[in-house]
């Protein structure tokens, strides 16, 4: 099991990203939370790790903190959902916010996230009502950074619109999002967060 992953930071495109540790490249995905707290392209990162293991691929998904990557553990044994949908979740709110719906019963903040109905989010209160406890506040262990675009052929907008898809919204609601949003100076991870921000807002 890979824990933990300390390197330099060689490629980042939302949700994925490139950590050059010793030479060898590890690709994984993380949440739009912890793509906040990623350091700037050639800069060292240290992330806390989570490896899931399918027939056909082997999947690694990358925290700013142990509350994180713990709730996101959490998240994947509940019936239902799986990494990406557990990822998005982690990309539309902070482990704080979570634990608040869990505790308050709050199922209409959950609903406004992408691929999660009534069902599923009464299901996620019921399920993880008994381990929210657990999480607790942990420090990211990330450098912060300045933020800047990272493909140098794409607008920030272009980037953020192509991760909400494939966080799971569909093409044109990622660009009413984006689009409805203003945008200038900002780096593509900032514009993911804002709009994610702005549709659990809704």
């Amino acid at each position: 099991m890979i824990g933990r992953l300390r390197g330099l930071l060689i490629w980042k495109q939302p949700p994925g990203l490139m950590i050059d540790a010793h030479g060898v490249g590890y690709e994984l995905e993380a949440s739009m939370n912890t793509f906040q707290s990623l350091p700037e392209l050639g800069a060292e990162v240290v992330l806390f790790t989570h490896l899931a293991v399918r027939e056909d691929a082997h999947a690694l998904y990358g925290f700013a903190s142990t509350a994180e990557r713990g709730l996101f553990r959490n998240l994947v044994r509940v019936s239902g959902v799986g990494p990406r949908l557990a990822l998005l979740i982690l990309s539309g709110m902070s482990v704080e916010a979570f634990g608040r719906c869990v505790r308050e019963s709050d199922a209409t903040a959950l609903t406004r996230l992408p691929g999660i109905g009534k069902k599923t989010a009464e299901r996620l209160i019921i399920e993880m009502r008994d381990r929210i406890g657990e999480l607790g506040p942990y420090p990211a262990t990330v450098t912060p950074s300045g933020e800047r675009p990272v493909m140098a052929d794409a607008t920030p907008r272009d980037d953020a619109i192509s991760a909400l898809v494939a966080l799971g919204y569909k093409l044109p609601e990622a660009s009413r999002m984006v689009q409805s949003l203003d945008t200038e100076g900002l780096a593509s991870e900032a514009i993911i967060r804002l709009a994610l921000q702005s549709s659990v807002r809704r």
